[in-house]
């Protein structure tokens, strides 16, 4: 019953009361004096009832101050009690023991983000590893390896497959100046000696050197009569899409033993390159990361690789070959590695010869569809084949 329920009940109790003792027959007195033993009884209980309330607040209030601080509060009721109450506490402390323990071991947001960062730059990495085991470089030194051609244009010059996947066009640069390229369907209509299918192409800047790279259908050339700018030319369309500067490049021919070439671009696994030399950084080789679709500059890397006695280079994955031969020619050799990942040191590395030729290279494209090196070779234009070593 309530606190609220119970005047009320006992109103009404007395108002019955006062009604009976007005009727003052004998049966009706015995009745109220039932009544009124009744109502002792119920004023008993309602004044236990109040206590007990009372009391039952001042013990939960105690509880709940012993809860939060247990050690200044002696419980002042049953040892049974207090020993419950101690117990909980006890186990409270425990809890915030293992939340402190949980929050000491699970991260914050911020080094979240950094794990998940080192984890992606850990991921890149073993993936670029594993391209590089799948196409491990080595020039074959077998009787197959050497593939001449044929022998066309210029002593000096170049000759390259549209790196695009699919496309079977041979491109023929031939000469360190012009402003025309002969444009075959495939390497066989190339190989024909007499009438082969072909497409002059005519540009609207000459191109100089023999560093010139076909890419998706767009030829990137250095631009004759400039000393660092690179031009990307639409062949379908025969529009100059775009045109870049080359910071620093020009002051000095990239290879020595090919002094008309300064700018020497390449592609591999991992797109367009850029490579010259640096005369402020001793003449060594300079590589440069391009967008091939913005020619904007990524990345830079200046490695050991001297220029000096240098005919050539091309990247393999990452991975710069500096071929290096003599000035009366010879047989060409590859004596410094440069990897952008830092995995290929030179000094680990054998020296790798390559087949005996006629003199020696003025242009070397590397195609990482096909893992062959189109070479220009005193006029005549071969192939090697390149290994590839698969680690499973």
């Amino acid at each position: 019953m309530s606190s609220r329920g119970n005047p009320l009940f006992l109103c009404s109790l007395c108002l019955i009361v006062g009604s009976v003792w007005s009727q003052g027959s004998t049966h009706d007195a015995f009745i109220i004096q039932y009544l009124e033993r009744r109502l002792a009884q119920m004023e008993v209980s309602f004044c236990f009832w109040l206590t007990s309330r009372s009391r039952f607040c001042h013990i939960l209030t105690s509880f709940f101050v012993i809860l939060l601080n247990k050690d200044w509060l002696i419980f002042p009721y049953s040892s049974e009690v207090k020993s419950q109450v101690d117990g909980i506490s006890m186990r409270m402390d425990r809890v915030e023991r293992e939340l402190e323990y949980l929050e000491d071991k699970i991260p914050t947001q911020s080094n979240i983000e950094i794990e998940e960062a080192l984890l992606e730059q850990q991921i890149k990495a073993a993936e670029l590893e594993q391209l590089k085991k799948k196409a491990g470089f080595k020039v074959e030194n077998g009787e197959g390896s050497l593939k001449v051609v044929k022998k066309a244009g210029d002593v000096s010059g170049s000759w390259l497959k549209d790196l695009s996947e699919g496309s079977q066009k041979v491109y023929l640069f031939s000469g360190i100046r012009n402003n025309t390229v002969l444009q075959f369907p495939s390497l066989q209509s190339f190989k024909k000696k007499t009438k082969p299918q072909t497409k002059l192409l005519q540009l609207p800047f000459h191109w100089q050197g023999t560093g010139h790279v076909v890419h998706h259908g767009f030829l990137y050339y250095h631009m004759a009569d400039t000393p660092n700018q690179i031009l990307k030319f639409d062949l379908l369309n025969s529009t100059v899409v775009d045109r870049t500067l080359i910071p620093g490049a020009g002051k000095l021919p990239t290879y020595s033993l090919n002094p008309n070439t300064y700018l020497d671009l390449a592609v591999d696994e991992l797109g367009l390159w850029v490579i010259y030399a640096d005369p402020d950084y001793g003449g060594n080789l300079v590589i440069i990361k391009l967008d091939k679709e913005t020619l904007a500059v990524k990345y830079t890397w200046d490695t050991q690789c001297k220029s000096r006695d240098a005919e050539g280079a091309f990247l393999v994955c990452g991975t710069l070959h500096v071929v290096y031969n003599t000035g009366y020619g010879g047989r060409s050799t590859i004596q410094c590695l440069y990897d952008i990942h830092d995995t290929v040191h030179s000094n680990e590395s054998p020296v790798v010869f390559f087949p005996k030729r006629y003199s020696s290279h003025s242009s070397i494209h590397y195609h990482p569809g096909d893992k062959h090196l189109y070479a220009w070779d005193d006029g005549y234009q071969t192939i090697y084949e390149v290994e590839t070593r698969r680690n499973d």
